[in-house]
């Protein structure tokens, strides 16, 4: 497994799937499986029923993990831009291929 072009508190744009063209912060990534899970997007609803905890149960809508494919880093346009890594002073930077700017400081 690579290094990681994507990171938590990056914000992405979704490629694909139903919430194409969404924006959001990656809250949380998951190297082994290659998901990673977007604030506001990919949300999914489980109905709970109501329990002792939660008496009036009812529908919970959180974030789902997505595979790391369909989302790409938001671009200075808002447009999603690959990730490469060049090495600059002796170390490892992320740099955004479409404007060649570097995204770690």
């Amino acid at each position: 497994m690579g290094a990681a072009k994507i990171k938590k508190g990056d914000s992405v744009v979704v490629r694909s799937g139903k919430d194409k063209g969404r924006t959001g912060t990656v809250l949380q990534v998951m190297p082994k499986d290659d998901k990673v899970v977007v604030a506001g997007v990919n949300i999914a609803a489980r109905h709970r029923k109501p329990t002792q905890e939660n008496p009036q149960g009812g529908i919970d809508r959180r974030e789902a993990p997505m595979h790391i494919s369909k989302v790409g880093l938001a671009g200075k346009d808002g447009k999603p831009t690959r990730v490469r890594f060049e090495t600059i002073d002796g170390k490892k930077v992320r740099v955004a291929v479409k404007s060649g700017e570097t995204i770690d400081v």
